[in-house]
């Protein structure tokens, strides 16, 4: 158990959040909230702005939060938004969070917001959002600059039913997993993104300069089978870590990956691969118009199977499917805790749903054990009696905590 005790070491010092401001965030004008670094229960109606509060968390970490919202979406409705009289280049912060946060015990601020800008364009005005981020009161050009501060990994409601569904949340949330290892991700992701949108561009509207379009098609092998190669690494690395330290109460589990890309780096050398990548988009030009996506990194997915039943999660019950993706998400925990050095915060909405009592308790125990800052959220307070002496309590009401 040589990881557990690497990890008792690392939790030695304190990572999370000590002081968290929502501005005109969701349903909240204003608010403050000053956590403890361990668990923070919050617990109100439903519709009273809980998942909000851990939305807003996530918000400080890479990424499109934990709803996958537009930015615009956050907005709080009564929120001003910009007149057509606003003049060239003046601005407006939709919406804002801010948070005081330790790192290992040292100290930072971090802040986001959504600037709205408006510009003129020849007899008409347009606004455009855009996320701004700030480190110390210092702009900084990425969000990927906040991986190295703060960590968030989050279960919400929507969760429950990942393995069930189609591939395109189970890939999200892969690569989700994988940046947190590996910042350099999400910006392949992303450049991929872009190069594709360009290239299907291209050709939906018939353009045909060969010399541009196998540009693209060279850059997208390049950074795909960089991002295949990403995913392979880090479901390798959880995979040893899930054999090595299986869980004494969640079920043990086996993570697959099932990409066209992924498997022929099991056989080849990854120039081969771009190679071959290549070859497939540029074999697939007229294909990639009539079916609107090819085999690629773009439609990999991936698998978790209960290893006890030697089943698949998508072919387990309820309960099971969420004992095997809390399974998943504390083993990411401990091994992101040896591979960063610094602990993430949980973000756990609603999470004893669907648990029996055994195992509701088991994993309160283990969320104070791990000494890590968790919020916790619930309709009902009494689910977490068991940490009615370790955790921080607060209730929500008319958009106010107490």
């Amino acid at each position: 158990m040589v990881g557990l005790y690497q990890i008792s070491e690392v939790l030695r010092q304190k990572s999370g959040i000590t002081r968290l401001t929502l501005t005109d965030f969701r349903n909240y004008e204003q608010l403050r909230i000053e956590p403890h670094i361990g668990p923070v229960v919050i617990t109100g109606e439903n519709g009273s702005g809980k998942t909000n509060i851990l939305e807003a968390v996530s918000f400080l970490t890479p990424g499109r939060g934990l709803r996958s919202a537009k930015l615009s979406d956050v907005t709080r409705i009564t929120s001003s938004c910009l007149s057509s009289k606003t003049p060239v280049g003046s601005k407006n912060f939709a919406w804002a969070v801010s948070a005081g946060i330790l790192k290992n015990d040292e100290p930072y601020t971090l802040s986001t917001a959504l600037q709205k800008t408006a510009q003129e364009q020849e007899d008409s005005w347009h606004t455009f959002d855009r996320r701004i981020v700030k480190i110390d009161s210092q702009k900084v050009p990425t969000q990927a600059e906040l991986g190295k501060y703060l960590s968030a990994l989050w279960i919400t409601p929507q969760m429950d039913r990942i393995f069930s569904g189609g591939p395109q949340p189970r890939r999200s949330f892969l690569d989700r997993i994988v940046y947190m290892f590996d910042l350099e991700h999400a910006k392949r992701t992303s450049a991929f993104e872009h190069l594709y949108k360009e290239w299907y561009r291209l050709l939906k509207q018939g353009i045909k300069d060969n010399a541009w379009l196998s540009s693209l098609e060279e850059q997208m092998a390049a950074t795909g089978v960089s991002i295949a190669a990403a995913r392979r690494e880090t479901i390798a690395r959880l995979n040893t870590f899930l054999q090595n330290e299986p869980d004494d109460i969640f079920p043990d589990i086996r993570l697959e990956l099932t990409g066209t890309c992924e498997q022929m780096l099991d056989t080849f050398a990854a120039l081969d691969v771009e190679d071959a990548y290549a070859n497939l988009l540029y074999q697939n030009r007229k294909h990639v118009l009539q079916n609107g996506s090819l085999e690629g990194i773009n439609r990999t997915d991936f698998k978790v199977y209960f290893k006890k039943k030697n089943m698949p999660a998508e072919l387990c019950s309820t309960g099971e499917q969420k004992s095997l993706l809390i399974s998943l998400i504390l083993a990411q925990t401990k091994c992101q805790l040896l591979d960063k050095g610094f602990a993430p915060v949980l973000l756990l909405d609603e999470v004893t749903t669907h648990l029996d009592d055994k195992k509701r308790d088991a994993l309160l125990i283990k969320v104070r054990d791990l000494k890590l800052q968790a919020f916790l959220t619930s309709t009902d307070a009494s689910v977490f009696k068991t940490l009615k002496d370790d955790a921080q309590f607060f209730t929500v009401h008319n958009n106010t905590l107490i």
